[in-house]
């Protein structure tokens, strides 16, 4: 998706270029017709080149979804009273581990889905896991006890996510952008599948460790 992009990127900023010599050369010859279109095209690519460098920038991290999917394995530890270790297999083959507070292992994502016009350029509905906490049974204990929570996301210049919320000139190209978490106990040792669709994110519980 990223490579598409930046391909889409460079021929735009190619023709701006183009474009921009053709106008001038136009306005030498006192073609002022020529002149302004040439300049209005080179201005046009212009853009549209700006427009495919920053949604490059901004997903990057993202992973393409097609079906639901595994985006993590979690094994869960408890190491003491309302306390827990969580150990992330990523779909990249990537693994981080965290120490938690909590009853429950709390997971959140980002989502973007994008239109029918965006899949034309291999824009197809994406995700990327957020955050990670510990999430607490009672509300007391959420509102009064330690409170922890860690980023999943990878770090960029930029967020689709964050500029589709932003800026309402990406709406023609981004069909809906949402948020998606869930959380399960985490009493107990235990492994997890943290699975994501179209439709959110979810967890799985496919085994207790030890057993």
């Amino acid at each position: 998706m990223e490579t598409i992009l930046v391909v889409l990127a460079l021929v735009c900023g190619a023709l701006s270029v183009g474009f921009l010599a053709f106008g001038v050369a136009a306005l030498r010859r006192k073609r002022l017709l020529g002149g302004a279109v040439g300049t209005l095209l080179a201005l046009l690519s212009l853009s549209l080149a700006a427009l495919f460098a920053t949604i490059a920038v901004a997903t990057q991290g993202y992973r393409a979804l097609t079906r639901e999917e595994v985006a993590a394995v979690v094994i869960t530890r408890p190491t003491g009273p309302q306390r827990f270790e969580a150990r992330f297999q990523f779909a990249d083959g990537t693994e981080s581990e965290f120490v938690l507070a909590g009853d429950e292992l709390y997971v959140d994502a980002h989502i973007l889905k994008w239109k029918p016009i965006a899949n034309l350029i291999g824009l197809h509905t994406a995700y990327e896991l957020d955050r990670v906490g510990g999430r607490y049974f009672e509300l007391e204990h959420e509102r009064d006890s330690t409170r922890t929570i860690f980023s999943l996301s990878r770090d960029k210049p930029m967020d689709m996510f964050t500029l589709r919320q932003r800026y309402g000139m990406f709406a023609p190209l981004l069909d809906a952008e949402y948020g998606s978490g869930t959380f399960v106990p985490a009493g107990e040792p235990s492994e997890f599948e943290v699975r994501v669709s179209t439709t959110g994110l979810l967890v799985r519980r496919v085994g207790l460790e030890g057993r």
